[in-house]
């Protein structure tokens, strides 16, 4: 192993304290120089002693650049210039040392020879409810900490302020000795971090828990995870990486859209992770204080099993992002945190600022239209097969080899084929690998790629991009849709019948190639243009085509579910498994229709007889309980359920944490849902039941969407008992 890159931090007198990888694992410490700079406007007229400014060459917006000989002056000097505007520096100034040396963390370091760390505690309350860190009785009761599949884990000694002080203590003796790289938890930055902070602050308590002799750093913070904010205290930790594996998940999501529930244990069940509950040791939240005075080794194996399953978690998720930050000028934590445009920002103002080029301000993108979409069929269908064109908006944007209007150097294209060519090289190695531990790191650095070169694309027609540019985009997803019909026509010449086609793949149904799908493929890929590539990706039994993106597939062993119409996470649970129910009789995997099911559940309806659990929607908060309040109390609309729910929990939850509630009777004067939400938490069958007709009206909603595929229609649209 070369020696690698695998910690920085700019300290507040502008030196790089950095950590080095030897070749014989151990960690060296050292201290570099950094020159800050900034890119300026024409407009800027700010003079500071210690900075020098120099003009650039093109017809850029930011034409000139700033260098600082001190972080103090740097600071001085944005602080004048930002007055009048114009000005445009990299954040965080890792990001600039990075930049400026060409440098990259992990550079040579493989995945397995990262220093990780698992960190879960246990906390108890003294009042038997939900632990508090504000509390003065409630404390730490443990802290978990994994160290390449061995526990370290940090227990209480007796129920004092001086025994928790001592459990702190020994946290910082302990990450100090073993010197992780990288700390893990599952939602770490929200419960772990804040209440260890909380807990250190009042017992006085150094959070020691960086390189260099370093304390932590708190602030908050917020990320966009496709439609929703989530905020968070984030936490910084000089020369290491604070993963939480809570908001890796989610971001997993962004895509498969399958996870019902972002906890520990539901997520390690999906993975495969614990497949089985005889695997982990299960805790009630209001049993753990017991299990810790009473059962100790159960207590211990419980916290155990966490560790297992958070580090199970980072193993599927960080690889990617670890990945990326050997292609990308960025820290770890910065990696998993901010969105792809800024990432893909950075590797073209590496090259600006190194020829000493102008910079452009971000293009307006006009909107455009976007790729091919259609269902052709609805219903249930045998004998399918899948095909797509493989990185079609790459592959089209280096078939048209036009760089975006305002890249003077003309990096976008280059870069592009440089990042596919890896991409190439690592998918073969992937597959050609001596060893399983090579072949794990080959394919987490192609399936990076992948997702690196497909992003080129939506950067162009992204708005806040540098190098977007609108028309290439239109251009690009033109060609594509026409691309698509072009295939679409040759399938059915070959006597194919077309299910669905979005953006760059087709589902189609063929009895006569479904055996054969090269010998299909082959027929098909001579209409071709160079540099495109058809591939057949996948063979199902059946196909269930509800709507344009919302279907179901059966390979025989798996179904797999695509649209939020068929897995909508806020859907009541009964709808949810009557959904369910349907999808695996439809695809033909369960031979049970769920009519029977429906005639069930109305009966326990009426008679409330169904738990509250299984009406209960979930939701996740778009907006803090005490925001909210504000918001409202403003005049601000609309009222929302779940956000009226959250209000009357003791503690509130916070932003992009989940709401279960259900709806009552109607009253007088409240007939709205926002007016009838109850969180489950407060349910009270006698005094707050749920309202049996609003749930009834649900079910019979859902026979009028899906009745249809089961033969089944509301005589004249009149709900009721459809099956008597």
């Amino acid at each position: 192993m070369a020696e690698s890159l695998c910690g920085a931090w700019v300290d507040d007198d502008g030196r790089v304290h950095t950590v080095v990888a030897k070749a014989d694992g151990t960690r060296a410490s050292g201290v570099e120089t950094l020159r800050p700079f900034t890119w300026l406007q024409a407009m800027v007229t700010a003079i500071t002693p210690g900075v020098a400014i120099e003009p650039l060459n093109g017809e850029g917006v930011f034409n000139r650049l700033a260098h600082a000989e001190t972080l103090e002056a740097y600071d001085a000097f944005l602080k004048a210039a930002k007055s009048t505007g114009g000005v445009d520096a990299i954040r965080p100034l890792e990001s600039q040392f990075l930049l400026q040396r060409r440098e990259r963390l992990y550079r040579d370091l493989s995945f397995a020879q990262l220093r990780r760390c698992q960190l879960d505690i246990e906390t108890g309350s003294a009042d038997g409810s939900f632990s508090d860190a504000a509390k003065p009785d409630d404390r730490v009761l443990a802290i978990g900490l994994r160290f390449g599949g061995r526990n370290r884990i940090l227990v209480l000694d007796a129920t004092t302020d001086e025994a928790e002080k001592r459990l702190l203590e020994s946290l910082n003796t302990t990450l100090a000795e073993e010197d992780p790289d990288v700390i893990e938890g599952h939602n770490i930055f929200k419960f772990d971090l804040d209440y260890l902070r909380q807990r250190a602050k009042r017992l006085k308590v150094p959070c020691a828990w960086g390189r260099f002799g370093q304390k932590a750093a708190f602030r908050n913070s917020r990320l966009k995870i496709a439609e929703r904010m989530v905020d968070f205290p984030r936490c910084d930790l000089p020369g290491r990486t604070v993963v939480d594996t809570y908001l890796l998940v989610q971001q997993y999501d962004i895509t498969t859209r399958e996870l019902t529930s972002y906890g520990l244990k539901a997520v390690a069940a999906y993975f495969g992770i614990t497949e089985d509950d005889d695997e982990r040791t299960y805790l009630a939240g209001d049993k753990i204080h017991d299990a810790f005075l009473n059962d100790r080794a159960k207590f211990l194996a419980y916290l155990g099993d966490d560790l297992r399953e958070t580090q199970g978690i980072a193993d599927l998720l960080l690889p990617t992002y670890f990945e990326q930050v050997k292609t990308f000028p960025i820290l770890l934590q910065e990696a998993t945190l901010r969105g792809t445009t800024s990432k893909i920002d950075l590797l073209f103002l590496e090259e600006y600022y190194h020829a000493r080029q102008a910079c452009p301000v971000p293009p307006e993108v006009a909107p455009f239209e976007g790729g091919y979409t259609r269902r052709f069929q609805e219903g249930v269908f045998k004998h399918v097969l899948h095909f797509d064109v493989a990185s079609l908006y790459p592959s089209l944007l280096l078939a048209i080899g036009r760089n975006p209007r305002n890249d003077a150097l003309g990096v976008f294209i280059p870069l592009l084929k440089t990042l596919r060519e890896y991409r190439l090289k690592y998918k073969q190695l992937a597959r050609t690998a001596e060893t399983e531990e090579l072949r794990s790191e080959y394919q987490a650095r192609q399936a990076s790629f992948k997702i690196l070169i497909n992003s080129f694309y939506g950067y162009l027609g992204f708005s806040g991009a540098r190098f977007g540019d609108g028309e290439l985009a239109a251009e690009v997803t033109r060609r594509g849709r026409e691309l698509l019909q072009v295939l679409i026509d040759e399938f059915t010449k070959h006597d194919c019948t077309i299910l669905e086609a979005d953006t760059d793949g087709i589902y189609l149904s063929s009895a006569r190639y479904f055996d054969e799908p090269d010998a299909l493929l082959a027929k098909v890929t001579g209409i071709l243009p160079p540099g495109i590539e058809l591939e057949h990706d996948g063979r199902y039994t059946a196909m269930w085509s509800y709507k344009a993106k919302n279907y179901a597939l059966y390979d025989g062993k798996k179904i797999t579910i695509r649209g939020s119409a068929l897995r909508s996470r806020g859907i009541e649970p009964f709808l949810k498994k009557l959904g369910n129910q349907l999808v695996h009789f439809l695809v033909g995997a369960s031979p049970e229709s769920p009519l029977a099911l429906v005639d069930d559940y109305r009966a326990r309806l009426a008679s409330r007889q169904l738990p509250v659990a299984e009406v209960a929607k979930s939701e996740v908060l778009g907006m803090n309980p005490d925001a909210y309040e504000r918001f409202i109390a403003e005049g601000g609309k609309p009222r929302r359920a779940s956000a009226e729910a959250a209000l009357q929990l003791t503690p509130r939850p916070r932003m992009g944490e989940r709401v279960a509630y259900y709806i009552m009777p109607k009253q007088k004067g409240k007939t709205s849902d926002w007016q009838r939400a109850r969180p489950v938490a407060l349910y009270d069958a006698a005094a707050a039941p749920y309202d049996p007709g609003y749930y009834t009206d649900k079910l019979d909603d859902w026979l009028e969407r899906y009745g249809p595929f089961l033969g089944v229609k509301p005589p004249g649209g009149v709900q009721g008992d459809w099956f008597a």
